[in-house]
């Protein structure tokens, strides 16, 4: 139990009521706005990712050398930052333009789990890319599995920009590190494959199924 109000009131127990009450405005609007089960995963999905960037550490692919000063590291929940995007597809399946509140409600949240410099930074990333991410899928007439993959392609580049950005700062002024500590060539090649990894498996699958007719490509 103590750990579960830890987890939900990020190691502050006495804010457990406002966040309880913050917790089920948040779902109430959800159900309001129409969104169901894709929906609830997406606003949840963007706060913790956020917050994993300040708590699970990077895991160094290639060690720093006097070659190549920063090394390159990858942070584990790269690929599944790239589903993101997919997700948002989904969810705008299931309710149309509403998919753009349900952003700003995740990156309010994520003000209250991440580092508030992560959570601006990926507050203007998210902005910045689901705009593109969004005329991508709405404007274009290509089935949905093409749209995905497009649109991804297309946002993960501008969001691993800015957000790797706000990842360096924050990690300069919360750790003290060096600048260039996030933000460099390498790294930024290695989070933009990370992410479209996830973007074309879920692609190649929704592809499938949309052979099938298990789906419709063309469902708004």
């Amino acid at each position: 139990m103590f750990d579960l109000v830890a987890v939900l009131t990020n190691g502050h127990p006495n804010l457990l009521l406002p966040a309880l009450f913050a917790l089920a405005l948040t779902i109430g609007a959800i159900w309001y706005l129409q969104g169901r089960g894709w929906a609830l995963i997406y606003v949840a999905l963007i706060p913790f990712l956020n917050w994993s960037f300040g708590v699970i550490p990077q895991f160094q692919i290639i060690d720093p050398s006097d070659a190549y000063q920063q090394g390159i590291a990858l942070h584990p929940m790269t690929m599944v930052t790239g589903m993101v995007f997919v997700v948002r597809d989904f969810v705008q399946r299931e309710m149309g333009h509403k998919v753009l509140i349900l952003m700003a409600l995740a990156v309010a949240w994520s003000f209250f789990y991440a580092w508030p410099v992560i959570a601006l930074a990926s507050g203007i990333a998210f902005a910045i890319s689901e705009f593109v991410d969004w005329l991508v899928y709405t404007f274009t007439k290509y089935r949905l599995s093409t749209r995905i993959l497009i649109s991804s392609a297309l946002a993960s580049p501008v969001d691993t920009t800015v957000f790797l950005y706000g990842a360096d700062l924050a990690q300069q002024m919360q750790l003290g590190l060096e600048p260039g500590n996030m933000l460099h060539p390498a790294n930024w090649i290695v989070f933009v494959i990370g992410k479209m990894v996830g973007a074309v498996l879920v692609s190649w699958v929704i592809r499938r199924r949309e052979d099938q007719g298990l789906i419709s490509p063309y469902e708004a």
